[in-house]
């Protein structure tokens, strides 16, 4: 098993698979001088969660967008596949983004397009599929994500959680390896936070989906994560598994478990 990780230096780790599907070493990024991310590495291996933690600001989303190519570390490499993809073109990034897709916190939807559109959409940019094969492969996603009673829908009349279901249904239907959500839990009630869960649990224990979840809510990530990155003051304070995490003694840690404890109402 991992051990608590200062920095999550790969190399204080027990051997790993000789290729994670997603590998993050020593990465940094600043903006106007403010270092955001200093020197965090972490791994997943295929069909893993990994949930990544911390308080607000300390760099969760900026790691997804790095990783998507949106933006770039300013040192340390970031592999999918064992490819790099730091030093990619924008044609080359696009590949990438086949293969890992994010669902952002608002969806990310076409506002004039209905749900059934939205979610056809990626399919008809891959081409290759007949329009019978096209509209069989969105009802069969959007089944997957309980939206039926919605398809002919447009995303404004949508509530908050329907939206981020249907943005993992269109996630899904480009078939890429890795998703990453960006919050998925916020300003959502606890149902739809339930069912979101679900949702990802299906992914990864039916369909094999890697996934990175960002999220401030402890018992989203104490439902879904393999591995936990719990980033403090933009370290990797920790890297490992959800239990050691949990039996952690660092302080940082235990007073973000607290504060956790003490926000969540008891349902």
């Amino acid at each position: 098993m991992l051990d608590t990780l200062t920095n999550a230096d790969p190399s204080d780790a027990p051997a790993q698979p000789p290729e994670p599907i997603i590998s993050f070493s020593h990465v940094g990024i600043s903006f106007d001088g403010r270092s955001v991310l200093e020197d965090v590495s972490f791994y997943v291996n295929r069909g893993q969660t990994l949930c990544i933690l911390g308080r607000s600001g300390v760099g969760k989303s900026v790691a997804l967008r790095m990783l998507m190519g949106f933006l770039k570390p300013d040192e340390g490499s970031i592999r999918v596949e064992g490819q790099e993809i730091t030093t990619l073109s924008e044609e080359g990034l696009r590949a990438i983004r086949k293969r890992v897709t994010m669902v952002f916190q608002n969806g990310a939807l076409f506002d004039s397009l209905s749900v059934r559109e939205n979610v056809a959409f990626p399919l008809r940019e891959r081409g290759g599929l007949t329009e019978e094969q096209i509209l069989e492969k969105v009802d069969q996603l959007i089944n997957v994500v309980g939206a039926e009673d919605v398809v002919d829908a447009l995303p404004a009349s949508l509530s908050t959680g329907r939206k981020r279901a249907v943005a993992i249904a269109r996630a899904l239907a480009a078939e890429p390896e890795v998703v990453l959500y960006d919050e998925p839990t916020t300003m959502v009630d606890p149902i739809i936070a339930r069912r979101l869960g679900d949702l990802i649990e299906i992914l990864q224990h039916h369909l094999g989906k890697t996934s990175i979840v960002v999220t401030h809510d402890m018992r989203f990530a104490e439902r879904l994560a393999d591995l936990v990155l719990f980033l403090h003051q933009g370290r990797a304070q920790y890297f490992g598994p959800l239990k050691g995490f949990l039996a952690s003694p660092d302080p940082h840690i235990q007073q973000f478990l607290a504060l956790d404890a003490y926000l969540l109402p008891s349902e």
